[in-house]
């Protein structure tokens, strides 16, 4: 398995970060970057400091974008001291919860990110301790991503029951525990799939997954395919048994995009991918190490018990 390597971002929706520095003046230009909370690591100011610090610098009715980091090594949760002052932020409109590096993330209900910022567009959120979702409806939110190596399957049944008429991009890494282990019927991936809730999806990626194949045969003949632009598969464990599955559901030749990065597909099933999909751009970097896999009697990859090694990100964040 990589080290993790979704490390701070550089920009967000966007917009470059820019760290905020408690006594410095803010340079102009405010709604047109992307601002950053972190916590040092290695000091005594922490997340709730930091922020206040943060209000009382920034004309904060003037930001748009917001990406929080290392709020503690045991918290407080990056969206519960943010929707304290949710009124000094009447603009915002993206919203990363957890952009940082480490295995120290955590989080709690973040239903109501959704209610204090009505105008948000976008929410990043990486890590899954303590993480939970209630069902909930936005007009305004375009994207959606998850970035897990064990997302709660409350968390995906919540996506699934919600009104979100105007969501184009959902990510949703599925991990190698808590998501399960091929029954993607508990998780209520079907109900993302036929799309019926989701009228104005374009982009779908259901990554990290450790039945990535399970989930590959399942979107074959979802009935949300023929609206996606682009569609990610990546940072799992596909094998030629989803690939096949994948090429012999609905065409995917209207895709602009499919990402299968990180896989464990052999070089006859890569070719096949290519050839069966002339005109998508096919990513299928970072090919793994087939040869120790075990198949059972029908073909299907035998994942030990430490499966998370086999995801790309599968530890502990």
């Amino acid at each position: 398995m990589s080290a993790f390597r979704y490390m701070r971002t550089k920009a967000f929706h966007g917009r470059p970060l820019v760290q905020f520095q408690p006594g410095e003046t803010p340079a102009a230009a405010l709604d047109s970057r992307a601002w950053h909370l972190s916590a040092d690591q290695l000091g005594e100011s922490d997340y709730t400091w930091l922020l206040e610090r943060f209000l009382e610098t920034v004309d904060t009715s003037r930001v748009t974008t917001l990406v929080v980091g290392y709020t503690g090594y045991e918290g407080p949760d990056p969206a519960g001291p943010l929707l304290a002052h949710a009124a000094s932020f009447p603009r915002l409109k993206a919203l990363f919860l957890g952009d940082e590096a480490l295995d120290q993330l955590w989080h709690a209900d973040i239903t109501p990110v959704f209610e204090g910022f009505p105008l948000l567009e976008r929410l990043d959120v990486r890590g899954q301790a303590g993480l939970r979702l209630r069902e909930f409806s936005s007009s305004t939110l375009k994207t959606l991503r998850f970035e897990s190596c064990r997302l709660p399957g409350d968390v995906v049944r919540a996506v699934a029951a919600s009104d979100l008429p105007a969501l184009e991009h959902l990510d949703l890494w599925l991990g190698a525990e808590d998501a399960g282990h091929g029954d993607l019927e508990e998780i209520h991936l079907t109900r993302i799939l036929d799309g019926e809730r989701l009228p104005a999806l374009r982009h779908l990626g259901v990554e990290n997954s450790l039945i990535q194949d399970d989930v590959a045969r399942a979107i074959a003949t979802a009935a949300v395919v023929p609206r996606l632009r682009s569609l990610s598969l990546a940072l799992g464990t596909l094998t030629d048994r989803g690939a096949e599955g994948l090429l012999q559901g609905r065409p995917l030749t209207h895709l602009t995009r499919l990402d299968l990065h990180h896989h464990y597909l052999t070089e006859p099933a890569r070719d096949r991918v290519r050839t069966a999909l002339p005109g998508v751009d096919v990513n299928l970097d970072e090919a793994m190490d087939t040869d120790w896999i075990v198949w059972d009697e029908e073909g299907n990859a035998l994942w030990d018990e430490e499966g998370f090694n086999r995801v790309a990100e599968g530890r502990d964040f």
